[in-house]
């Protein structure tokens, strides 16, 4: 039977990020339309603005579920019985596994406009990922909500 979700997260990039992307995007279609001549001068606009809306949508695609036993983020998966310890991390923490402690076989799933993260380890002998490294806008309800939701799969 389906459990309710009990987290669901989705890592969209905030408002203001799209604002300079789209202003980037619209100062190259001006530099490319000064130099084109006659009416392809808006082809620049009719490609690179919706290129640019394409992608930061795929950069904000990123979903983050705890349902049904197992932890999704986007399309991977880990069954919570193969989730040891769960630690929320602030911005430093996350800087810190990121950088002069990360592990090369970790798995990582980081935004860098999102601060917060969650640190799973695995508790899986057949997989060599010590742990996964997942950014969270809301590390402490993700971490609650992998907890309850291991502590009703063991009852």
């Amino acid at each position: 039977m389906a459990q309710p979700n009990p987290y669901q997260e989705r890592l969209r990039l905030s408002w203001w990020l799209w604002l300079p992307a789209l202003a980037v995007a619209g100062a190259l279609a001006a530099e490319v339309k000064l130099g084109a001549p006659g009416a392809a001068t808006w082809i620049a606009y009719l490609v690179l603005l919706p290129l640019t809306v394409a992608g930061l949508w795929l950069l904000g695609r990123i979903r983050i579920e705890v349902s049904n036993g197992e932890l999704r983020v986007d399309d991977a998966h880990i069954p919570l019985r193969y989730v040891g310890e769960v630690t929320p991390l602030t911005a430093a923490d996350k800087r810190d596994l990121l950088g002069p402690y990360a592990d090369p076989e970790a798995f990582v799933v980081q935004r860098p406009w999102i601060g917060g993260a969650v640190r799973l380890e695995v508790r899986d002998a057949a997989d060599p990922t010590p742990y996964w490294l997942v950014s969270s806008r809301r590390p402490e309800a993700l971490a609650e909500a992998l907890r309850a939701a291991q502590a009703s799969i063991t009852r």
